[in-house]
């Protein structure tokens, strides 16, 4: 896979709290250089990276929920509808956790399905994330399952921010229990080419990367 193949799968990421405007430029100005799929960045900087790659192929991402995902769902609705406005085009939805947990599968089904209907409205994409780490099979399975059926366009393995992050066994589980027309994003702890080529060997479609560059530059 040589280093331009790899970059198209790679939202190219910084969501720390304290992230900077010259933080967002280099980061846009990277993804235009690299040719990235995407920019991932915190939702009040939407509007300056978008800014930053307008013209070009680079998508514009933002978090919904970020990252614990307990927010109710009326807040996390009215964060993808500013993110909307301010000019995104992806959306990465952390799911409520405490929810799935408690087994409250019904909550997790109304939460999701006006942001879907929300984005796709506008031609818009959702990434379900589902924080693979924290969870088992058989949850990770229940979610393929829900969101699958209820037309997301990606799930999305782990927020970054989970004491575990992204795997090559939660990707192959998660692909087996997929329908092919739903994408995977693999997320969290992808820090170098190898681990890169494993997760997309196992059926993941974009990558959410910090070391992004480093992780191109190993392609070569």
């Amino acid at each position: 896979m040589t280093m331009k193949d790899i970059a198209s799968y790679i939202d190219h990421t910084v969501l720390k709290p304290t992230t900077t405007y010259a933080e967002i430029k280099k980061l846009s100005e990277e993804a235009l250089q690299y040719q990235f799929a995407a920019v991932c960045i915190p939702p009040p900087l939407v509007k300056q990276a978008g800014d930053i790659v307008k013209g070009s192929p680079v998508k514009v991402a933002t978090v919904i929920g970020f990252p614990f995902g307990y927010s109710v769902a009326k807040a996390k609705f009215a964060e993808a509808d500013q993110a909307l406005q301010d000019g995104a085009d992806e959306l990465d939805v952390v799911i409520n956790l405490v929810a799935l947990k408690g087994g409250v599968w019904n909550y997790l089904e109304k939460e999701m399905l006006p942001l879907l209907k929300l984005a796709h409205s506008q031609g818009k994409i959702i990434k379900v994330i589902v924080e693979s780490g924290v969870l088992n099979e058989e949850e990770i399975i229940r979610c393929c399952s829900l969101y699958g059926s209820m037309g997301a366009d990606f799930l999305k393995t782990s927020t970054g921010y989970a004491e575990k992050g992204a795997s090559v066994d939660a990707v192959r589980l998660m692909r087996e229990h997929l329908s092919p027309s739903i994408k995977i994003k693999a997320s969290g702890g992808i820090r170098n080419y190898e681990f890169a080529r494993q997760l997309l060997e196992a059926g993941a479609e974009r990558l959410g990367c910090t070391a992004s560059v480093e992780i191109v530059k190993g392609a070569v």
